[in-house]
């Protein structure tokens, strides 16, 4: 947030000065309007140019959940007969997030001068994805334009609720293997010390696996922040890594292989494409178009690749199917349902169909795989704790069967 210095009149003709923080200068003079007030000079206080630059609302990606009230409230304000200009108005008052009220704001002046709806949300594609803009312009060509952003606002709502499905289906394990590692690496580094001190004046050779954890200990004392300098290394690396064409290709496709969680992913990879296409073509995108915001929107490499040869060959007359079977990423029965949409004219509907029946299927994935990982990761922390204590009261045990036996 960048601070700005201004000089205005009020409507007494006043003069006053002050401060007033936005994103940037544009909406700086935006807030002093509405207070209206009469603009005499307006500076950005020195020092923070580059940290408004890296905060700017281009930058700035908003939530689905807001997209959603955005495209669902115009879309009820234009069916209603609210000139658009004046919807965009009103919204842009009622909107909190101050990047997100900045660009509808923009949004606003650029119809208001005579863009095009779709042109003026085209240039803020970190905030309007290229589906959003293409949809919008489909439906300002079919004078649709109502219809189309509540089957926005309804794909987005779906597309959130699977992202949060997935997501919660990750998070559970991810948060009990953190702290079971953050228990594990405290053992060794803390308790077992203690241990060792305590073994040393036995002046008898211990155990292997007893030996085995204390030099392991050992280790993780003595190069403890190197460890971590070593991990926090290859985490970046391998981040790099992943940002190049050809590692994000090889990570994309062992996301989809990887096992258990592979088959969720692919199920979330034919979800979304299908909810994708059929809410294109039904919207009255072409279908060329459609096949290609489709595969930016993938989020995964080898489904693009697999979308662009679909496109590809239907460009050549083809129909979708058939590269679709060929990509081995989509099974049978979608290419077969899909197959059968083409010949009866009624493609969308078997894709919505389709997209409905693997939102139930990533349902059913999700809670299959909450019950299958909790016993698993209980068992982890049982063998690698529980292996840890046992292996540490060995000594005690041995000493305490040979006095038994004495």
């Amino acid at each position: 947030m960048a601070r700005f210095k201004y000089v205005a009149k009020d409507k007494n003709g006043k003069t006053l000065k002050g401060i007033v923080e936005a994103l940037a200068k544009e909406g700086a003079v935006l807030s002093l309007r509405e207070k209206d007030l009469t603009i005499i000079s307006l500076q950005e206080e020195k020092g923070r140019a580059f940290f408004a630059g890296l905060f700017s609302p281009k930058r700035q990606k908003v939530k689905i959940d807001d997209l959603v009230i955005f495209s669902r409230q115009l879309a009820t304000m234009v069916d209603a007969g609210i000139p658009l200009v004046n919807a965009l108005d009103i919204l842009a008052e009622q909107i909190e997030k101050p990047s997100f009220k900045y660009v509808v704001s923009k949004v606003h002046d650029d119809v208001e001068t005579g863009s095009s709806l779709s042109d003026a949300l085209a240039k803020y594609p970190m905030v309007f994805s290229n589906l959003f803009v293409n949809m919008v312009r489909a439906g300002e060509s079919s004078g649709m334009l109502d219809e189309i952003l509540d089957r926005v606002a309804s794909y987005l709502e779906k597309t959130s609720s699977l992202q949060k499905k997935v997501k919660s289906a990750l998070v559970y394990p991810t948060a009990v293997t953190v702290m079971a590692l953050g228990i594990t690496v405290f053992l060794l580094v803390r308790v077992i010390p203690v241990f060792k001190d305590i073994y040393s004046g036995f002046g008898a050779q211990l155990p292997v696996p007893t030996q085995i954890i204390i030099n392991i200990s050992d280790f993780l004392r003595k190069y403890f922040y190197i460890a971590i300098g070593l991990i926090v290394m290859v985490v970046f690396l391998l981040n790099r890594y992943v940002k190049t064409s050809r590692g994000r290709v090889r990570f994309d496709r062992l996301k989809l292989n990887i096992p258990i969680f592979g088959v969720l992913l692919r199920k979330v990879a034919v979800g979304k494409f299908t909810r994708t296409l059929s809410t294109l073509v039904k919207s009255g995108v072409p279908i060329l178009n459609s096949l290609e915001i489709v595969s930016k929107t993938a989020d995964n490499r080898i489904v693009e690749a697999a979308v662009d040869n679909v496109r590809t060959n239907v460009r050549e007359g083809e129909p979708i199917a058939e590269p679709l079977s060929k990509s081995g990423i989509f099974p049978s029965m979608v290419v077969r349902m899909i197959s059968v949409g083409e010949q009866t004219g009624e493609l969308e509907k078997m894709l919505i169909k389709i997209a409905d029946f693997y939102d139930e299927q990533v349902d059913t994935a999700v809670s299959g795989l909450t019950s299958l990982i909790e016993p698993l990761i209980i068992a982890f922390l049982g063998i690698v704790i529980g292996g840890i204590v046992v292996c540490m009261f060995l000594p005690i045990l041995q000493i305490s069967s040979v006095l038994n036996v004495q």
